[in-house]
């Protein structure tokens, strides 16, 4: 990493710290999900076959828009996360995404392998901007097809999931997309409590519109928000 421009290795802190982030809350572990955050004209990744726990600075993958590694480590060629296309597709179709984040969290993917959306049962699913959570049809991992069935899920939203797979989100930065894979883990959670109880009610998407705009203003500066 000697020589890497500062931009750059702010990047691969920051992704080793997001990679902590997420298992401290349980939603990352062993070799499973990855990271990415955008970096000038391409983007930096976690890679692939590492355990968690041994990931540094030096480990994250440079990778152009168009996929190819850019720099070789210290330690000699590391390769990217097998899902390195869903990042780099996401980033050349969505100018406004700044980071992506994809874990195996337990009930996000208890979902998923159901292949259903994630219905407006609360109006935090608003969140990952439309009326549900979508899921995306399931293709083998790593592939051109898992890619595009990813994205066509992704279609105006900010997360969805991926069928017989795991949790996909995305955010304008690495804070803002690890901190709604968290809030949709829970959603998740809950879900599956409430609907162990019952028949969870469905908002009307009237409503899911309306929430949506509330939290299009949303927060502490100038929101009058708690």
């Amino acid at each position: 990493m000697r020589g890497a421009p500062a931009p750059q290795a702010r990047a691969r802190r920051a992704l080793v710290d997001t990679v902590r982030w997420l298992m401290a809350r349980g939603l990352y572990a062993g070799t499973s999900g990855n990271v990415s955050v955008r970096a000038g004209a391409g983007f930096v990744i976690t890679p692939t076959g590492i355990p968690c726990e041994e990931l540094d600075a030096a480990s994250m993958v440079r990778l152009e828009i168009d996929g190819g590694a850019r720099d070789g480590e210290a330690r000699g060629p590391v390769a990217p996360s097998s899902e390195w296309r869903i990042h780099r597709d996401i980033y050349r179709g969505r100018p406004e995404v700044g980071a992506v984040v994809h874990t195996h969290s337990t009930f996000a993917t208890a979902y998923a392998c159901l292949r259903r959306p994630l219905p407006a049962f609360h109006y935090m699913v608003a969140k990952a901007g439309g009326t549900e959570i979508r899921c995306a049809r399931y293709a083998t991992y790593g592939t051109e097809a898992l890619s595009r069935h990813a994205l066509a899920a992704l279609a105006g939203r900010r997360a969805c999931l991926l069928a017989n797979h795991g949790l996909l989100a995305v955010g304008p930065d690495l804070a803002a997309a690890r901190l709604l894979a968290e809030e949709l883990e829970a959603l998740a959670a809950q879900y599956a409590a409430a609907r162990a109880m019952g028949r969870p009610v469905v908002l009307p998407p009237r409503e899911m519109r309306a929430v949506a705009a509330k939290f299009a203003g949303y927060g502490q500066r100038g929101s009058g928000q708690g």
